[in-house]
Order: C-alpha cells, then sequence, then structure tokens
C-alpha cells in the first residue's frame, strides 16, 4: 500500500546554523520528527515507518537458521532464539543437552490404543494385523509435532536419506523395524559417525534391505560366495563414494586429468568375505519354535531392533585385503574382521568431504562451494580435541558457517535448495495455529507418500529420493549447479504436489494429517482459520502475517502481486464465506509459490 508521508525537514535549519545532520533517519531514529499519511491501516500506523517497530530482520535471521536445523519452526521456538539475542552456538549446545524423543515408545502405546479400541468392539486381538507401517507413521508424525528435540530429529532425518533404509520393501509389515531404525540414527546424531557406522551394519533392519542378514561364506561344493551388496554399498553411499576427493570435496585427478576411482570389483568382492556370518539376534517368543536363534532364520522370527550376532561358523575366515593395502589376516573372529573393516573405512581421507557435502545439501544448500565443504572436512577430521567423526562438530561447522548464516551469502543465485516434500508439509505443519481436539496428530504417509514422492523411511532405493548431484534440465545444469530434490518435480508430482497444498489450505480447514482412523479413535487436525479473521479486511495484512510465518520475509515483490488482485477480488455480498476464501486463497498461493518452495 502506498502512503503519503509528510515528512518535516529539518536539513535547511540544520545547514542555515552551520551544522551538518550527520545521524541517520529510521531504524527507530525518529525524534523530532512527525510522520502522517492519507492512509493508515490498523496497526500500521505511518510513524512505523522510521520507528524502527517494521524491523523483522533479527527475526527474520533466526527464522532462517531454524528452518536449516529443524523440521520447521514454531512462532515460539522463534521468539525463544530471538530472547538470546540469535546466539545460535547456543542454541545448538542446549539441543545437544536434550534427551532423544523415540518412536518406539509412542507407536507401541499407538498400537496399544488401537487394541484396546477394536477389542472393545469385540474384535479377537489375534486377528489384529500390526503394528506395521502405518503405526510408524502414526507415531511418527505424534512425535514431530510434539518432541523437544528438534535438532536431533532433523539430523536423523538427513541420515535417513544417506543410510538408506525404506518401507518400499517387505519391512513395512513390521512398524517395530521401522521404528527401531529411526530410533538408531535418533541415538548416534549427536555421537561419532564411526559408532553409528558399525550399528548400521549390524542392525537387522539394514541387514535385512541390504541382504548381508544371513551372508554366508563361500560354498566351493554349492558354487555360491558371499553377497556383495552391503560391501558395494557401505563404500559408495555411506563412506567414500565413487572417486577420490580433495578435503574440498572436489575429484582428485590423475596425470590424463580422470577422476581416480576410490574402489573396484575385486575391494568389493573382500568387503564381502567380511560381511559374513551375521544372524538373527533375539526371537520374539523363544517359547514356540524354534526356541533359539540360529545362521538362517529370517526375520519374521527375529525382535526387529535387536542387532544381528556373529555366527562364526558361517563367516569367511581366509585373508582379506582392504582399501589401502590394509590385510586382515586369516582365522579372526568375525566381529574383529567387522571392527577392522569399518576402522578401514572410516579412516579414509573420502569421509569428510563426502558425509560432509551430504549433510550440507540435506541441511543448508545444494552447492556449498569448496571451501564450506572443507570446513566440514576439517570439523570431520577433527572436533578440536583431536577425535574424528564427531556429528557434533560437524553440525556447528555446517549449520554455523558463513555461507549458511551470512545475509551476503544468501543472496547468491546458486545460494539454499529447494525444500523437499517431507519439510514443506512438516515445516507448515508447525508453524501454523491448529485446532487438534483429539491430541492427536496420527498421519498414515501414503496420500503424502503418492502426491509429493516422498514420506519418511519410504525411498523407492537404496540410493535415496534424489541423487545428491542431480541436475535439472535448463538453467541449473546449464550453470553446473545441482538440485537433488527437483528429482521429484516430474510431470506427475508436480501437479499431484500442488494438489497436495490446495488440500492443506482448503479441505476441512487444512485437515491434512490423517484422512484414516481407526474406527472412533479420530485424529482431526485443522488449521484454525479463526486465528487470520482480524487481518481478512486487508489483504496486504493478511500476507504480511502468512509471509512471517511461512516465508520468513522472503516473499518476493512478484508473489505479491500477483496474490493481492486474487485476494481482493475474493468477495461478495450474499454471504461472510469469502472471508474464509480470502484466508485460504492467501495460505494456498503462498505454498504453491517459488518463495515458499525455495529454502535460502
Amino acid at each position: 500500500m502506498k502512503q503519503l508521508l509528510k515528512i518535516v525537514c529539518l536539513l535547511l535549519p540544520f545547514s542555515m546554523m552551520g551544522q551538518a545532520y550527520t545521524d541517520y533517519v529510521g531504524a527507530g531514529h525518529s525524534k523530532g520528527f512527525t510522520i502522517t499519511a492519507s492512509h493508515s491501516l490498523p496497526n500500521a500506523s505511518a510513524e512505523n515507518t522510521v520507528n524502527g517497530k517494521g524491523m523483522d530482520s533479527k527475526y527474520f535471521s533466526a527464522s532462517r537458521f531454524l528452518q536449516h536445523a529443524t523440521m520447521g519452526p514454531s512462532e515460539s521456538m522463534i521468539e525463544a532464539l530471538l530472547a538470546t539475542d540469535n546466539d545460535f552456538e547456543s542454541w545448538i549446545d542446549n539441543e545437544y543437552t536434550k534427551p532423544a524423543t523415540y518412536l518406539q515408545p509412542e507407536m507401541e502405546l499407538i498400537w496399544d490404543e488401537i487394541v484396546a479400541y477394536y477389542v472393545s468392539q469385540g474384535y479377537d486381538p489375534e486377528d489384529l494385523f500390526g503394528p506395521y507401517k502405518l503405526h510408524f507413521d502414526y507415531a511418527y508424525w505424534q512425535i514431530l509435532m510434539t518432541n523437544d528435540d528438534h535438532l536431533r530429529h532433523k539430523i536423523a532425518n538427513a541420515l535417513s536419506q544417506i543410510l538408506v533404509i525404506s518401507s518400499n520393501s517387505d519391512l513395512s509389515g513390521w512398524a517395530d523395524a521401522l521404528t527401531g531404525y529411526y530410533d538408531l540414527l535418533l541415538e548416534h546424531s549427536f555421537g561419532n559417525y564411526r559408532d553409528l557406522l558399525e550399528d548400521v551394519t549390524l542392525s537387522i533392519q539394514m541387514g535385512y534391505y541390504l541382504s548381508h542378514l544371513n551372508n554366508a561364506k563361500e560354498n566351493p561344493e554349492a558354487n555360491t560366495s558371499p553377497d556383495e551388496n552391503y560391501a558395494r554399498e557401505i563404500m559408495q553411499l555411506f563412506t567414500i563414494g565413487l572417486y577420490e576427493l580433495n578435503p574440498d570435496g572436489t575429484r582428485v585427478l590423475d596425470g590424463s586429468g580422470d577422476p581416480i576411482p576410490t574402489y573396484d570389483q575385486n575391494d568389493i568382492q573382500e568387503f564381502a568375505k567380511v560381511f559374513t556370518g551375521l544372524g538373527v539376534g533375539e526371537l520374539i517368543n523363544p517359547n514356540e519354535w524354534p526356541y533359539q536363534p540360529f545362521f538362517g532364520l529370517n526375520l519374521w522370527a527375529a525382535v526387529k531392533d535387536v542387532p544381528m550376532v556373529m555366527y562364526e561358523d558361517f563367516h569367511e575366515t581366509t585373508e582379506k585385503t582392504l582399501l589401502n593395502g590394509t590385510v586382515l589376516p586369516a582365522n579372526q573372529p568375525g566381529m574383529t574382521d567387522i571392527n577392522d573393516a569399518i576402522d578401514n573405512l572410516f579412516n579414509h581421507p573420502n569421509v569428510g568431504p563426502f558425509i560432509g557435502k551430504l549433510l550440507i545439501k540435506r541441511l543448508v544448500k545444494s552447492n556449498p562451494t569448496p571451501e564450506y565443504v572443507n570446513r566440514v572436512t576439517n570439523a570431520f577430521n577433527d572436533n578440536g580435541s583431536g577425535v574424528r567423526g564427531d556429528m557434533q562438530a560437524v553440525i556447528k561447522a555446517i549449520l554455523l558457517d558463513e555461507e549458511a548464516r551470512s545475509g551476503e551469502a544468501m543472496l547468491a543465485l546458486d545460494a539454499g535448495r529447494a525444500k523437499e516434500p517431507m519439510q514443506k508439509v512438516t515445516a507448515y505443519a508447525r508453524v501454523m495455529p491448529l485446532i487438534t481436539p483429539y491430541n492427536r496428530y496420527w498421519n498414515q504417509g501414503y496420500d503424502l507418500f503418492n502426491n509429493t514422492g516422498q514420506h519418511i523411511l519410504s525411498a523407492p532405493t537404496v540410493f535415496n529420493f534424489y541423487l545428491p548431484d542431480f541436475q535439472p534440465i535448463g538453467g541449473i545444469a546449464d550453470n553446473n549447479l545441482t538440485a537433488p530434490e527437483f528429482k521429484l518435480h516430474n510431470t506427475s508430482n508436480a501437479i499431484s504436489t500442488v494438489n497436495q497444498y490446495w488440500w492443506m489450505a482448503n479441505f476441512w480447514d487444512g485437515h491434512f494429517f490423517s484422512t484414516w482412523d481407526d474406527g472412533d479413535l479420530q485424529s482431526e487436525v485443522r488449521v484454525d482459520i479463526d486465528a487470520f479473521m482480524p487481518l481478512v479486511n486487508e489483504p496486504e495484512l493478511l500476507v504480511n502475517r502468512l509471509d512471517k510465518l511461512l516465508t520468513f520475509g522472503q516473499l518476493s515483490d512478484q508473489t505479491r502481486d500477483n496474490i493481492l488482485p486474487i485476494l481482493h477480488d475474493t468477495y461478495w455480498t450474499w454471504n461472510d464465506n469469502w472471508e474464509v476464501e480470502r484466508i485460504r486463497a492467501a495460505i494456498y498461493y503462498i505454498l504453491v509459490s517459488p518463495d515458499y518452495n525455495v529454502m535460502k
């Protein structure tokens, strides 16, 4: 809205007195000035143009940091950070002290509640199938909307896209397998990456997903050899990548200018020998057959979150030659082989730049400079106390780097990243005022996954939802930039994602959490449209409010110019329904805007 300001200029009297006015006007420097306007909006008087009340730069800085560090900040979280004068490092340190909010106990409570309901309706609990993926999804969203350990869950989400298992497998039949694996990532989010590698290697979920559960040593008589699946992926995806890297993430080149592979087929075969002999560690019901675990027993009888154990008779005992000429002697115990192999990979110089760059891409931006990657690599290699792989040091290096925090870096054309679909939805859920009459945030992830192509632990393959170096055709590829999340922006999902936003903004006041109710166990969640009613008559103020909530001050003039005429036209006289429709339209058009869908 254009306001005509009548400002009394004091420069002429000052010059007549031979004095120079060296102060500036605005940002609270308004003493001696009287400001009037031909028109004022509620809570937007003319004097606010210079008294500093409209300056939200610190608010936007806080909200931008929390976009990187959480699955979406609430207003109260932003205000609490502002109260510390945006002391980001202290905020991180405080997050490190918070206990983890695990999914497994929550999932069990949810399943017990569902079983109790059906028993009350006369069902035999033995006839109920579950808990399965649906109940993992319920638990995930319930925790996401009520937890206090925000940074830990953001890091677990990032790790889940690097050390991938997926419900797009038979694991979908066991919620305890999915919650157990996610909780493992939570447990190690602030620990050491080496410990995480070991526990992932031994996790029965990963053993099942990448087929080193019941992986047996070579049997010449049966013409079988060790499964190579996990051996390949722990190198390619979890530690060192395909090519030798410099500390800044750029590739090391040979004398001909070609990249140097980190491993070959022989290395895969040698590591495959290491990951043999692992089997089920604990039975669900030892009072029924098979009474005790044995090698070859499949996942159906196993406790789904208890690590695999070594069955020495099935472990390959021959000598094994690993990377950089490391030799594991023959006849070592199986777990000694595994620990030595993990050490061999963990101490490879590629791990810092490879994993560091992947985490930067998941948390801050798709195209970090080599200097940024190098700084994160240094933190991975040495936390300042001689410790390698300290996740806390790595997280701080990523989130506090000048390339993540400075406003100047934010304005670079290659800054930021496309928000992944999950964070678009979780950020909206966590910041909007909600009505939750049943205090349940149970959300089945099927619709979200079908519409956007993403949901937690639902990647289509071990390569995640998108490759880290994906380049969509056009300006991004032409400038040799990457935008991994755009892999999900295809001709199908581009439309269905917009439909998802329409659902969130319109249907039943944004009832986007759950359309799947277990009997009378309702989980209705709605956006509180009434919270925006005081602004409904002033579209500019309504858009300003939503900009603060959803785009954190980054709503462009072009987007505003596109939205405001639509809101002004959303009006009729025969009833008051236009008020709700105007608010819904404002929310919807911001959700589909580039300003919401790109994180700077």
